[in-house]
């Protein structure tokens, strides 16, 4: 793991980055953060050194020459390792808007005590003090001034961190998806297979998968060239997304023109009918010449479904759907069977 700081040693981290990154003027955003955290941890020599050396003929380091660090040193790091500093930094923001207003509550009573003593003392002919007292007050004036505009500069702050959070996770779930089909691909696959697996199946129920296959895709590509291909395949990722959902239910691209459809809860009986709702609904995709209208191309799969038994690991899930889905394949393609 890149980051092995505890909880106690990233918060005094997390500081640290703070103060070094109002010394620049990079933008406070994620990137400039991990290029500074990386340098502040001393987990990154190489960044460090260069780091130093950009900051020996530049003091004040500006968005491209951070860019630049980030790109050459820091940019292997990992999405979930990124919400985890952007979480630390939150809980850090977050304190120190607390403390600011501690000390603006703490500071309006001093004035108040302040304000009842003068009083005092000046009903004591003690007016000699009353300059004295004047310019406390003053001062505790002008520290109540300055608490507030920290805290509105943090909590501005904060809302950034909030927007750029929200980037993130957007950033992190297009991560995870087909950019052609725009469903899952195979790491967001596997992820939900995974969580899938780890939480028990409602009583009743089972958690079943569908292993999709494109019937003769190969010669779709050869007779009719990979454009048509990729057509195809975006036809057949808008059929899952047009299936009403189960609970739960999350469809990716397995690899190439394999697809699977998740099914968390369910029943086996479910299941089949989602896999011949979307043979039926891919039967429908018709790939017309724009210049005659004619139809040029019809598309089928074959699917297969299994349902997991406890004791199953997800390498066994998948190859008894797969091993279902090639008997569809072996029986004469555009059918669902059942492992």
């Amino acid at each position: 793991m890149r980051y092995s700081q505890n909880k106690e040693e990233t918060v005094v981290l997390v500081r640290q980055v703070l103060t070094a990154l109002g010394q620049h003027d990079a933008a406070f955003n994620p990137l400039s953060f991990a290029v500074f955290y990386e340098h502040a941890a001393g987990i990154n020599p190489r960044l460090s050194a260069a780091l130093d050396e950009q900051m020996h003929s530049t003091p004040r380091l500006d968005d491209a020459a951070v860019q630049r660090l980030h790109q050459d040193f820091v940019a292997d790091v990992g999405l979930a390792e990124a919400e985890r500093i952007q979480g630390d930094m939150q809980r850090v923001m977050t304190d120190i808007v607390q403390s600011a207003r501690r000390t603006g509550k703490q500071a309006g009573d001093f004035g108040e005590q302040l304000q009842g003593l003068s009083g005092v003392l000046v009903d004591v002919e003690v007016q000699r003090l009353s300059p004295h007292l004047d310019a406390a007050l003053a001062s505790t004036q002008a520290m109540r001034q300055s608490v507030q505009a920290l805290q509105d500069q943090v909590s501005a702050s904060q809302r950034e961190i909030e927007a750029l959070r929200a980037d993130l996770m957007r950033t992190r779930e297009e991560s995870l998806l087909c950019p052609l089909t725009r469903v899952l691909n195979r790491r967001g696959f596997d992820e939900r297979l995974h969580a899938m697996l780890a939480q028990p199946p409602a009583r009743g129920t089972q958690h079943c998968l569908i292993m999709l296959d494109i019937d003769h895709f190969k010669r779709v590509n050869d007779t009719h060239g990979h454009p048509v291909g990729d057509k195809v395949l975006e036809g057949l990722g808008a059929v899952l997304r047009s299936v009403p959902p189960e609970p739960g239910m999350a469809c990716a691209r397995y690899g190439g023109e394999e697809f699977a459809i998740l099914l968390p809860s369910t029943t086996l009986n479910k299941a089949v009918q989602l896999a011949e709702a979307v043979r039926t609904r891919t039967r429908g995709v018709r790939l017309r010449n724009k210049s005659t209208n004619a139809v040029e191309l019809t598309v089928t799969v074959s699917a297969g479904v299994a349902a997991w038994r406890p004791g199953e690991d997800a390498r066994a899930l998948v190859s008894c759907a797969d091993a279902a889905l090639y008997r569809s394949k072996a029986n004469g393609r555009d059918r669902v069977m059942v492992a």
